[in-house]
């Protein structure tokens, strides 16, 4: 070697392998589905469990698991996967990290929807109010995008602005929907189940087989402008100099968030911070990428639904605290860790 001569040592990724990451979100996922399935008011045991995927269990225990269980865990897998998919598509196309369907009133337009076409209009069927959680997810959407794309003509805005505003817009639902509660006091309860989040009433499968298709498609949606997400991190500009349509870029994102959290919705009520905690902690392990941030984000936000859910189930046992209640618990500090450490960064520029 040449004296003086400098050697080059390659730089280690400071983030985990995306094959490692994913492998173990499916084998974790794979088994928070399995204790969701066996554990609450009668445990089951893996004994239980096969003999009733075998058809050779007694009816009871075939009825827990195919009406109530199985259909219950489906559902925190479609909520959980979509909401969070839906929190990383926000971030991306806001580039804002505080960026979630539940703080801004996304969920909730879609939860108030959903009360009404119940309350008002008597629908009961969810093929039948499934089109208002579509079209209450789409006009929070289209709101938030307003209040979002204002925020950025301002050179003085900050990431918390787009939060204020999303709690306008949750503060206005809310009002909204206590007038509903004022009109029909008997829509109480599904009110709660609406707007609070809780898998508690999820019954047979038919609310899965219609959120499923919904769900599937927003994330294909969303895996597809995964590249295009990547880029609108450099801003507008620059996105548009490289040849990106923001037009249709914006369109694409609209419509996946939307399909996203409509499935959700309809599984799962309003849950918030599923789409803050999962893809902002992802991003500290698989970088921000889209390509692997999108399915890490489902694998993982569903994976967290589940858990908080069998969480929910024991902590005011007999009782059972919704799993909407259980992650605002987990998401609440979280948010104002993030919150704090925006506010520096943004000090520090100006």
């Amino acid at each position: 070697m040449t004296p003086g001569a400098s050697t080059r040592v390659p730089r280690r990724s400071r983030f985990a392998p995306p094959v490692l990451v994913l492998t173990v979100g499916v084998v974790v996922l794979v088994g928070a589905a399995a204790a969701s399935v066996a554990l609450g008011s009668r445990m089951l045991g893996a004994g239980d469990l096969a003999a009733v995927l075998v058809g050779a269990s007694t009816e009871e225990f075939t009825t827990i698991v195919s009406d109530f269980r199985l259909p219950r865990t489906l559902a925190a897998i479609l909520g959980g996967a979509g909401l969070a998919v839906a929190g990383a598509v926000m971030q991306g196309h806001t580039r804002n990290r505080l960026a979630d369907p539940g703080l801004l009133g996304v969920t909730g337009g879609s939860a108030v929807a959903v009360v009404i076409a119940i309350s008002l209009l008597g629908i009961r069927s969810p093929l039948g109010y499934v089109w208002f959680a579509i079209g209450g997810a789409a006009a929070g959407v289209l709101l938030v995008a307003t209040i979002a794309a204002l925020a950025s003509r301002r050179r003085d805005s900050s990431p918390a602005t787009l939060v204020l505003a999303g709690a306008a817009v949750s503060a206005l639902l809310g009002a909204a929907t206590g007038i509903l509660l004022l009109l029909d006091s008997s829509a109480l309860e599904r009110y709660r189940f609406w707007t609070v989040g809780s898998l508690a009433a999820v019954r047979g499968s038919e609310t899965v087989v219609i959120a499923l298709p919904l769900v599937a498609v927003g994330l294909c949606v969303a895996l597809f402008q995964a590249r295009a997400l990547d880029v609108l991190s450099f801003g507008d500009d620059i996105a548009a100099s490289l040849g990106r349509s923001l037009g249709r870029t914006r369109a694409l994102g609209v419509t996946s968030v939307t399909l996203l959290v409509a499935g959700a919705v309809a599984c799962c009520g309003s849950l918030a911070f599923v789409g803050l905690i999962a893809p902002n902690a992802l991003r500290l392990v698989v970088g921000p990428a889209h390509r692997i941030l999108l399915p890490a984000s489902a694998l993982y936000g569903a994976t967290l639904t589940l858990l908080a859910d069998i969480a929910g189930r024991f902590l005011v046992y007999p009782g059972e605290l919704p799993v909407g209640i259980v992650l605002s618990i987990v998401g609440g500090p979280l948010f104002v860790l993030l919150v704090m450490k925006s506010l520096p960064r943004r000090a520090a520029r100006s």
